[in-house]
């Protein structure tokens, strides 16, 4: 399932805008992301295939605590205000950033953020991806689908982000990305 005809996101929660950043600084992005040597995301135990870095707050997978991250460097915070703006966010409580390269065959198996984290504002990068959603129900799930076309950026809250799983479809070619998050109750 995607948007109906007239624009609706396909459920609650989900806002998606397109161009949050034009051509020429999504290559710079793309640039300063791998510039900042990111490393294998490891989670108990399992090492995946994107490679991430966080930023102004980190979270460890093995133990399942925060931790320490370098702060915010400059060269986002003005993409940390757009994606604040669209969410409809004081830029200050994008206290997180994750910074992700997906290589081929990288994806993200199914999840829902750490419940330390409220709202969710993502920019796709790169390669266009498709973001799949799943809620359980008797005898199955609900599903729908969003196309995360190159530069262009989603909001979960709310139902999306507490009550539906997302992954993204393994990738054929590099795609990056960043993930901004709020901490829970602070929005």
């Amino acid at each position: 399932m995607t948007g109906d005809l007239f624009g609706a996101p396909p459920l609650p929660g989900l806002s998606t805008r397109s161009a949050l950043v034009d051509v020429d600084e999504e290559r710079a992005l793309i640039e300063l992301i791998d510039a900042t040597d990111p490393t294998p995301f490891r989670f108990q135990g399992w090492t995946g295939r994107r490679l991430t870095t966080s930023i102004g707050r980190g979270y460890d997978f093995e133990a399942g605590r925060p931790t320490e991250a370098p702060p915010i460097p400059d060269w986002l915070l003005p993409v940390r205000v757009r994606a604040a703006d669209f969410a409809g966010l004081d830029p200050e409580t994008l206290v997180q950033a994750l910074l992700i390269r997906y290589d081929a065959g990288a994806g993200i198996g199914w999840h829902r953020d750490r419940p330390i984290y409220g709202h969710v504002v993502g920019i796709s990068l790169g390669e266009p991806a498709t973001m799949r959603f799943r809620r359980r129900r008797p005898g199955g799930f609900d599903r729908a689908s969003v196309p995360l076309e190159p530069r262009a950026s989603y909001h979960l809250t709310g139902p999306a982000r507490h009550e539906w799983e997302h992954s993204i479809v393994e990738m054929e070619r590099p795609r990056w990305s960043i993930t901004f998050r709020t901490l829970a109750g602070r929005a």
